[in-house]
């Protein structure tokens, strides 16, 4: 820019009108090259920033969920474990002995469902096969946990996420597991599909499909919408058939799905 200046300054120097015009125009098309360049910078700062913004709050909601479970869960059940030992020794002080075998008994089995719970949520929270062997495998755990103890048949069609950046992975992961959760809640499905490619533009679309009773309630699905914003995508809900049935379309951008 200042050499265009200078240039203008000797056209007026010398009289020479098109040298003169000629510097200045130079020195405004630089000036507005200048110009764009920067907006473009605070347009990434700002979309930075706000990136940002959402990863914090997203984050801060996973805790307040972990923390919700953790008192809902487990430790409602060592609250009630602890009142039910109090009732064996009280039964075994008075000789009634075959109630405080009961009682110890059913201590037990809540105990033993306390530490699955545990194990699921530690699972959930870093399943050391995403971490060693990747997306693929991760899912396919999944998968085979939530079939064998619902007794329903999981189709998985996940190939095209092996090329997915690794945060977009973690993401994704999570919000399956979320859905196949909601899929069992919901009630009673026989069938999940869980399809992942890519889209007009490069997107990544994950569709994930039931037949069991669809969802009317629109907070299950804010935990999702929450994590799609995460990575700038979006989530849509709609009926899977005419039916019944729940189908989540979770579409994923391809500068934050690929990195």
């Amino acid at each position: 820019m200042a050499a265009a200046a200078l240039v203008a300054l000797a056209g007026l120097a010398s009289g020479s009108a098109f040298v003169t015009f000629g510097g200045l125009a130079a020195a405004i098309v630089f000036a507005t090259v200048l110009a764009v360049y920067l907006l473009q910078q605070q347009e990434v700062e700002a979309e930075r920033s706000r990136l940002s913004g959402q990863l914090i709050t997203a984050e801060q909601d996973e805790r307040r969920r972990l923390a919700l479970f953790l008192h809902d869960v487990p430790v409602q059940a060592m609250s009630g474990i602890a009142l039910m030992l109090d009732g064996v020794v009280a039964a075994i002080e008075n000789g009634r002995y075959e109630d405080a075998k009961d009682v110890l008994g059913r201590a037990v089995t809540t105990q033993r469902e306390t530490i699955r719970e545990l194990r699921n949520l530690s699972f959930a929270l870093e399943p050391v096969v995403l971490r060693d062997q990747g997306f693929g495998p991760a899912v396919q755990a999944l998968a085979d946990q939530v079939g064998l103890s619902h007794k329903v048949r999981i189709d998985l069609d996940i190939d095209a996420a092996e090329a997915l950046a690794e945060r977009a992975q973690i993401v994704l992961y999570q919000m399956i597991r979320e859905s196949l959760d909601a899929a069992i809640r919901r009630g009673s499905p026989t069938r999940i599909s869980v399809a992942i490619g890519e889209v007009n533009g490069g997107a990544v679309e994950t569709l994930i499909t039931d037949d069991g009773s669809g969802e009317r309630r629109r907070r299950v699905f804010e935990a999702l919408e929450e994590r799609a914003r995460t990575l700038q995508g979006h989530v849509d809900v709609e009926r899977s058939s005419d039916e019944g049935g729940t189908a989540v379309r979770i579409t994923l951008p391809p500068y934050t799905a690929r990195g």
